[in-house]
């Protein structure tokens, strides 16, 4: 088991630390908080992700739009060219 690069001993060694800093009865309490920070930040990050993509998306489009309007501006340039 490896989470965040950190093992099983590891893992074991910051709960015995928690659990002396905390005490038995506060230790659910903040396992709770730290619980809603982590969902907390999952959700943050995966909707900053899909703001990304949409920007990208809408990006890509205003490119393509450009791109095409630059082809139908000049079709006499292209077809002088081929003369």
């Amino acid at each position: 088991m490896n989470i965040f690069g950190i093992g099983l001993p590891e893992l074991g060694l910051i709960f015995v630390i928690a659990l002396l800093v905390f005490g038995p009865k506060k230790l659910p309490e903040v396992g709770r908080s730290l619980g809603k920070a982590l969902r907390g930040f999952q959700e943050a990050s995966k909707e900053f992700e899909t703001e990304l993509k949409r920007e990208a998306q809408n990006l890509e489009k205003s490119v393509q739009i450009k791109a095409e309007l630059e082809e139908s501006k000049t079709p006499e340039s292209s077809s002088e060219k081929a003369s």
